[in-house]
């Protein structure tokens, strides 16, 4: 089983179910996924994690064993601000007011949103393999339209994405992990198959909404903030994959200082591998999280 020596917990977050991961014991860390994953993907970083922190992995409504809330014309039931108000629900309700955060891929877009709207609640946050929406949609191209081809897809506002991918779910999610990833990745297969398994057709809606969104109501969000001056007050570390598109589209670490009050208080480095650093560099992605976070 993975993580099978996690708690298995469901809170009721404003009748929304959200299903988690419980370990360990000290500061809370609270780990968010990314797409078309659950919890489970933090299989081979969580223990390690576990062995100092209290930590906290969420399945995102949408995904894995949470809630799949029904869809909004405006996209708003799969925001980042719901996402986040889901997970700061969430800490609140295992009482933990304060607290670091964890992204990767969607969950670092949870996170962004996370820190902006509960900036007391977010004591550190860490972004794996992501520049935040607002600059990825502002600098589309012709490598960002060919890497990211499935946003674009997504995001279309009428069921062919969930026809299409429903009609071999199965092969969808297993050719995005290898499309994904860097050269020799493994995955678990106990972890894929729980990925495979919760991907069933009310998933494929949620999580597909999930990139509805981010191409409507999270950008308009966005760029309310950022007029606002709203920017990452707390330490964040950026991660990403040295085979991966982040680091050969953007300059992470300067994109990221754009987005945050300090400068000082970014940091970050390449990991080896593609965009799933914590399966495809676990050992590297718990050092740097572990040394973020002490």
């Amino acid at each position: 089983m993975v993580l099978g020596d996690f708690d298995e917990v469901d809170t009721e977050v404003d009748d929304v179910r959200i299903h988690a991961r419980v370990g360990g014991s000290g500061p809370p860390v609270l780990l968010l996924h990314g797409y078309p994953q659950t919890s489970a993907m933090w299989h081979r970083v969580a223990p390690g994690l576990a062995e100092t922190h209290t930590v906290v992995a969420p399945d995102l409504r949408g995904y894995g064993r949470s809630d799949r809330p029904a869809s909004t014309g405006d996209h708003a039931s799969y925001g980042k601000r719901a996402m986040a108000a889901d997970q700061a629900g969430l800490m609140r309700a295992l009482g933990h007011e304060q607290y670091a955060v964890v992204g990767h891929d969607r969950g670092a877009r949870v996170a962004h949103r996370l820190v902006l709207d509960h900036p007391d609640a977010v004591t550190q946050a860490a972004v794996l393999d992501i520049a935040p929406t607002r600059h990825v949609l502002a600098h589309v191209d012709l490598l960002l339209a060919r890497v990211y081809d499935h946003w674009f897809f997504l995001a279309q506002d009428n069921d062919l994405p969930e026809v299409l991918i429903g009609g071999a779910p199965e092969h969808w999610l297993r050719t995005k992990l290898g499309q994904w990833s860097g050269p020799g990745a493994v995955f678990d297969e106990a972890a894929v198959r729980e990925y495979v398994d919760c991907f069933d057709a009310d998933s494929i809606r949620g999580s597909t909404d999930d990139y509805r969104a981010g191409a409507t109501i999270d950008l308009v969000d966005d760029e309310a903030s950022h007029v606002a001056g709203d920017r990452i007050g707390c330490p964040l570390l950026v991660l990403w994959g040295d085979a991966g598109f982040v680091g050969l589209a953007y300059d992470p670490l300067a994109v990221w200082r754009e987005y945050a009050e300090h400068d000082d208080l970014v940091s970050g480095q390449a990991l080896p591998g593609g965009h799933f650093l914590p399966e495809e560099a676990p050992a590297e992605t718990l050092a740097a999280l572990r040394a973020f976070l002490a």
